[in-house]
């Protein structure tokens, strides 16, 4: 069976969160995205300590497309280096295991 990840990542704005989910969507690169915000998040950037409003964006996707997907974020994104993280979907039930399976195949 194929391995399946959730992707995070965030942005400044629920409006740069919406086009990431699209265009991700769009391209298969993950099955479905969340937005979730906002939320409050704290963090060390270049040497100082900080705390902002952010938009959290989860995608699902097979660790077969994550390479594509993290590219993806990586040109796409607002930030110079956002945070892209991906977590092992260790279980999940067969028909959304499959959903994410079947709408992650690339366009032929």
């Amino acid at each position: 069976m194929t391995d399946f990840v959730q992707v995070s990542t965030a942005t400044e704005t629920r409006e740069q969160a919406v086009e990431l989910a699209r265009t991700i969507v769009a391209a298969r690169l993950a099955a479905g995205a969340q937005i979730i915000g906002p939320v409050t998040s704290a963090f060390w950037h270049n040497g100082e300590f900080g705390t902002g409003e952010e938009w959290q964006l989860l995608l699902k996707t097979t660790r077969a497309r994550y390479a594509e997907l993290e590219a993806h974020l990586l040109k796409h994104h607002p930030w110079q280096n956002p945070e892209i993280a991906a977590v092992p979907i260790l279980e999940g039930s067969k028909a959304c295991l499959s959903w994410i399976e079947a709408n992650t195949q690339p366009e032929a």
